[in-house]
């Protein structure tokens, strides 16, 4: 069966001609009904709803429409990237005053495993007075209600306790919003002595500015501290935080990025000052600066150093767009560039959380690269390399017990690694998973599948499914994914890193022509990202 859009129908009632938007809800309600019978395929039901979006979504009048809500809450649920639609419902604020928006979206987030996002949305509901204010009150002590029963059937199953329960009540979830709570009211009177640290329990007076820069964003003027931050253009955006690039009181010498994020966080700050008091200067340009964090009831605001040369996802993309993939020599480069990263950080006890391209910068070198200097990471190659940004999911081990194992799942597609899905504890794990998963993308163009296979002592391991090239140096991957897709807590430790790093770098350094050759790569893609 045909679906027949609206407007190649003929409608002549008043109804019709007052209201566009009516013809449209009787060909979904039409398709809805027939698709039950088998007599409209999905894609085409999906077409008609993202048709309909794209027809009403600039139509100021529908922009409150609860009608019209619900269809976009059709057309998400029919998608499998359903993140990137409630981002966009979000950035068009259909109906953000309304509590049905909070409330189906967090029902959808509970359906999906996803408590603490589903907590999160209705704080924000209620952060945004969103009516009727009752419902939504209603809604979010329903789901608190739903939580502890699911907690209290598991806390009463003494006798017939299941593997999964007594791991649920053994280990913690770093990013529940239990957890987090608890370390923000444990951090709070550290971190109000932390320079750049500005607190207030007023909303942000210019709370209109932020809510059209979502809309338009270049050129605008927008004070904060007293401050004035000409806003450049959007680099980067998530669920509930966009980043802007911004020139300091109007001069193009002086580029930050402003995070603006709702509900507030100052996690992120506090994580950042824990890298400034704990990692070395050699390797501190390694992990991104924050000047200044402020606070207020509505909106934080964090100012950190903007990094103009794009991400190691783009540098992967500029390959990939033309059907091929990372050189092997660039792919171990940055490969060692990674595992001094991880070195670093886990030696003083701080876990990323979120490793993955996207949040790896790229750095360039002011100066010529010397042959001579890249082992020891000396002169201008001190300057080159990465920078590991996106701090929100950090985790500071020094506020938990030594041997602390984490529950907890980071819920983002292709890094959750296998003591995720197998509902295991893991520690390191999921940055040692996420570098993985950086390295396999850089080698083959896309994210990593892994399988158990069976080991010489008759237990398994697991291994990437897609194979190495035969031209490979292939001794030195299989080594790295053996060893760390299978760590254990207790294996782990940082000699392992040293080793894998070490064994990369005496590779390159073996021959000369490898390191001639990276040079020439990096400053062709230098300049490839810079004039892209």
């Amino acid at each position: 069966m045909a679906i027949f859009y609206p407007d190649s129908q003929i409608s002549t009632t008043t109804a019709s001609a007052q209201d566009p938007l009516l013809p449209w809800l009787w060909s979904i309600k039409d398709a809805l009904e027939n698709s039950t019978s088998g007599n409209v395929s999905g894609p085409e039901l999906a077409k008609l709803l993202s048709d309909c979006i794209e027809n009403f979504s600039g139509d100021v009048k529908y922009k409150n429409d609860v009608r019209f809500l619900k269809i976009w809450f059709l057309s998400i649920g029919m998608r499998e990237d359903f993140e990137t639609g409630f981002k966009e419902l979000l950035e068009q604020e259909i109906c953000i005053g309304h509590s049905l928006l909070y409330i189906w979206l967090a029902v959808f987030l509970e359906s999906k495993g996803r408590l603490n996002d589903a907590n999160i949305v209705y704080e924000l509901g209620l952060m945004r007075n969103a009516e009727p204010l009752e419902w939504l009150k209603k809604a979010k002590t329903l789901f608190i209600d739903r939580i502890s029963e699911l907690v209290n059937t598991h806390s009463m199953q003494v006798n017939d306790v299941s593997e999964s329960t007594k791991f649920a009540e053994s280990y913690i979830n770093p990013w529940s919003s239990s957890t987090m709570n608890d370390l923000l009211s444990k951090i709070s009177p550290k971190i109000m002595k932390y320079d750049g640290y500005h607190s207030s329990t007023k909303a942000y007076s210019k709370k209109m500015t932020l809510k059209s820069l979502r809309n338009s964003s270049r050129n605008k003027i927008i004070e904060i501290g007293g401050k004035k931050y000409e806003i450049k253009g959007c680099a980067g955006t998530g669920g509930f935080a966009q980043v802007y690039r911004s020139y300091l009181d109007s001069n193009p010498d002086d580029v930050v990025a402003l995070k603006i994020q709702t509900p507030p966080f100052p996690w992120e700050f506090y994580m950042y000052r824990q890298l400034d008091l704990r990692v070395n200067g050699k390797e501190r340009s390694s992990f991104g600066c924050a000047h200044a964090m402020y606070l207020y009831s509505d909106y934080s605001i964090l100012i950190c150093d903007f990094l103009a040369h794009g991400t190691l996802q783009d540098a992967i993309n500029s390959y990939v767009v033309l059907g091929k993939t990372m050189e092997e020599v660039l792919c171990i480069y940055y490969t060692i560039e990674m595992l001094y990263m991880l070195e670093t950080l886990h030696s003083i006890g701080i876990i990323h959380g979120d490793f993955k391209p996207d949040n790896l910068l790229i750095r360039y070198a002011g100066d010529n690269l010397t042959e001579d200097e890249f082992q020891e990471r000396s002169g201008p190659w001190q300057d080159q390399g990465l920078c590991l940004v996106d701090w929100g999911r950090g985790i500071d081990l020094h506020l938990f017990p030594e041997n602390v194992e984490f529950k907890g799942d980071c819920r983002t597609s292709g890094f959750r690694c296998p003591e995720m899905l197998e509902n295991k504890p893991w520690k390191f794990q999921v940055d040692i998973y996420g570098f993985c998963v950086v390295v396999h993308t850089m080698l083959h163009g896309s994210y990593m599948e892994v399988e158990k296979k069976p080991s010489s002592d008759g237990d398994f391991v697991y291994l990437p499914k897609t194979s190495f090239k035969r031209y490979w140096n292939i001794e030195l991957w299989k080594n790295l994914f053996t060893k760390l897709l299978n760590i254990t807590p207790g294996d782990y430790n940082k000699e392992l890193i040293q080793s894998i790093r070490k064994s990369f770098q005496d590779y390159m350094c073996s021959n000369p022509q490898l390191i001639r050759k990276l040079k020439e790569l990096l400053a062709k893609q230098r300049a490839s990202l810079c004039n892209a």
